[in-house]
Order: structure tokens, then sequence, then C-alpha cells
């Protein structure tokens, strides 16, 4: 059986970053930076008030008193033409570009005025209450790297900065098919030996919350032929994903099924648990991920294997991400020779520490464990026994990281 990290390897080698496309920065939330956006303007782009008051020369203030002569006002947006000289000043508001030959703002609370006569006795050092030129970021800057998952920050930053369009990697398109012949839509009536399908509309959910486009298809059945139209329902998709059909038994026929039509397989039999029939192989150039049938272990399995792929085609650099440590909440037994990841809650202790708890039943068809679960706690193959209280490694699920 391979480790995990060499199946990671093999499957990442397999993938490559999708073509890029041009999106209205309104509809470019969630997508990945395909090259460096450089800010078009300096923001603030010019030196700006910060606060309400009066735009004066710091020089004509002292602690005895002055009288400034008011000779015009500059709202935001409506900058003074003149020349502010000594012994005047400026009413000017937030965001007002400073007149010319002034540095400082006298914020209204310290300044009375009396008709277009202001005096007051506070002093001001140059500077105060001034936004300077490019002080948040300067024409041509880097504001946004390539490979970056775009938030709503990153929107409002790149619109500062002038864009009003980015570009970005194409969402990858993902082809989700489970198979068994108990499987049946939910919703539906349920017959002897029958089972709604939830891996389906688990994995669409999980993919698309991680900027993928799932494309859902029919259940399949556990039939040679059947799986043989797969090859017909994947054109302009760029993964496909099947759950169920991964094992050995002989109703297990994926593996089978898809070479017969072209598949060339690279791996099958992970060590890990849950999810240990994994199967990862190219269809034509197609890549192929098969997930176990069981839904806990084709989720983890997701979480380990497909989003790291999936980040990959998006151009984001870590395709694998660091796992996060925590306090472990509960003694866990000696590991055999798979890795294994347990669900578990996630909390803060008195510290402030976070606290991964796992949940004592880990069986890989229990799907409401998973519902309840934020986090993986990692145990690595052979590991000794832990206790309450000692560091761990966990995989946050309670979030789909981008």
């Amino acid at each position: 059986m391979l480790s995990v990290a060499e199946a990671q390897k093999r499957v990442l080698e397999g993938v490559f970053p999708l073509p890029t496309e041009v999106v209205a920065l309104t509809d470019a939330c969630g997508r990945v930076s395909a090259a460096p956006v450089r800010a078009r303007l300096s923001n603030p782009p010019a030196d700006v008030s910060s606060m309400d008051g009066y735009a004066v020369r710091a020089a004509d203030l002292h602690a005895r008193g002055v009288r400034l002569a008011c000779i015009g006002h500059a709202p935001a947006g409506h900058p003074f033409a003149g020349q502010v000289g000594a012994g005047e000043c400026v009413r000017i508001f937030t965001g007002s570009v400073m007149p010319a030959g002034t540095d400082a703002v006298l914020i209204q609370e310290n300044a009375s005025a009396d008709g277009a006569t202001i005096s007051t006795t506070h002093t001001l050092a140059p500077g105060t209450y001034v936004r300077r030129l490019g002080q948040d970021f300067a024409t041509g800057q880097v504001i946004i790297p390539a490979g970056c998952r775009l938030s709503a920050q990153d929107v409002g930053v790149a619109a500062a900065a002038n864009h009003a369009w980015l570009e970005v990697a194409r969402r990858p398109r993902v082809a989700i098919a489970a198979t068994g012949d108990e499987l049946l839509l939910p919703g539906s009536p349920v017959g002897p030996g029958q089972i709604a399908n939830s891996n389906t509309p688990m994995l669409a959910a999980l993919l698309r919350a991680a900027g993928a486009e799932p494309v859902m298809l029919p259940a399949l059945r556990d039939d040679m032929a059947d799986l043989a139209t797969l090859e017909r329902m994947v054109d302009g998709v760029d993964m496909l994903v099947t759950a169920g059909g991964a094992s050995v038994g002989s109703h297990d026929l994926v593996r089978r099924g898809l070479e017969q039509v072209g598949m060339k397989t690279d791996f099958w039999k992970i060590a890990m648990r849950p999810g240990k029939p994994l199967m990862y192989g190219h269809l034509g150039r197609l890549p192929f991920i098969g997930l176990p049938g069981n839904p806990v272990a084709a989720f983890v399995c997701s979480i380990v294997f497909v989003l790291p792929a999936l980040r990959r085609m998006a151009g984001i650099a870590q395709a694998i991400q660091p796992p996060v440590r925590a306090v472990l909440g509960a003694d866990v037994p000696t590991n055999d020779q798979r890795m294994d990841h347990l669900r578990a809650r996630l909390a803060h202790d008195a510290a402030g520490r976070l606290v991964a708890t796992p949940f004592p039943v880990q069986d890989s068809a229990m799907l409401h464990v998973l519902a309840q679960s934020q986090a993986l706690v990692l145990r690595a193959p052979h590991a000794p026994a832990a206790r309450c209280g000692e560091m761990c490694d966990i995989i946050r699920i309670d979030h789909v990281p981008g």
C-alpha cells in the first residue's frame, strides 16, 4: 500500500493548471488570481485629510493661541485650487485633498469659528491627521499575488486600485458519479436493500465550496456495460471522481470497467483510514480519482486528495495545506500501519488553546458523526498511544480551505 504522502505526490504530478479567463471584478470573489494584480493608481491618490477640520500650516500654530483666516472650503471630491499662505487655513473634511501649502489638519473640536476667522490654542506636528499619498499602496505595486484565492477584501483593494476586470484561473469542472445497485435519488421511495445516494450531493457541495464546478452524473449500476458509459459522459470536464466500487468485492467493478475503456491505473490502495481502497489514474488525459463508497471515507479522501488536485489546477502554489496544531482532547490508542484520520470536535480551553476531541466511534459510514466534526486528527502509521493534553496535528474541515 502507498503512503498518503506518496499518493498525494503522484496525484499532483498528474494534474496541471487550467487556462485562464477574465472576469468582472464583481464575479471575482472565490476565484484564483492568474497573474499578479498591480495598482493602477496610488491609495490615497494624494495627501488627504483623515478628519473633519481645517487644513493648516503647522508652523502657524503655537500654544499662546492663534487666529487664522479661513479662505475656502474643500469638500471631498472638490479640491481647493489656491495656495494657502501664512496665517490662512481651509475648511476640510475626511477624504478631502490637502490644499497646497498645508501640512496638518486642525480637527474641528479644537477650533472655534467666528465667521471666516478660526482661533485655536492647539499646536500640531506636520503630518497630523494627514494620510499621505500612497500610504496604503502606490501605483505599480503588486497588491494581489498570482495564485491567490480572492476574498471580498481582495475585491475591495482591486477596486481601489482601479481594476474593473481580473484574470483568473478557469474553474475546474469535475464529473461526479456514484456507483452501486442499491443507490437511489434522495427523496425517492426506499425499497428493500436500497439507500439514498449521499455521496454525489455531498461531494458536489464540497467541490463547489472549493471553487470547482461539479457535474453530477447519474448513479451507475454495478455492471461493466454501465461503467463503460462513463467514457462518453465526461466530455468537457477536467477531472472524473467516482464514489464506490473501488474495493475488492466481486461487484466492485470500477477499476476493471474503466480499464476496459482505456484507463491507465497509477495506484490502488492507500495506507490510510478511512479510505484504503482509493484509485488514481487517467482516462486518456483526464485525471481520475476513485473514492471509496463509504460516505465518510469518500469525504476524507476528497479532503486529502481531490482538493489538493483542484488547487493545483487553479494555480495555487501550496496545493497541500499544512496541518494545524491542536491539543488532544481525549486519549487515543496506538495506531497500526495505516495513517488514521479521526473525526473530532473542536473547542478552546481556558487558556485559549485549540482542543480536538476525537469521537469515540469512528465508523466510516457514520455521516452524522462527520456532520458534527470540525476536524480530522492525524495519526501517523505506528504512532504510539497519546494522552489527553498532548499536542496533535489536525486538518480543519469546519470550512473548506481554498
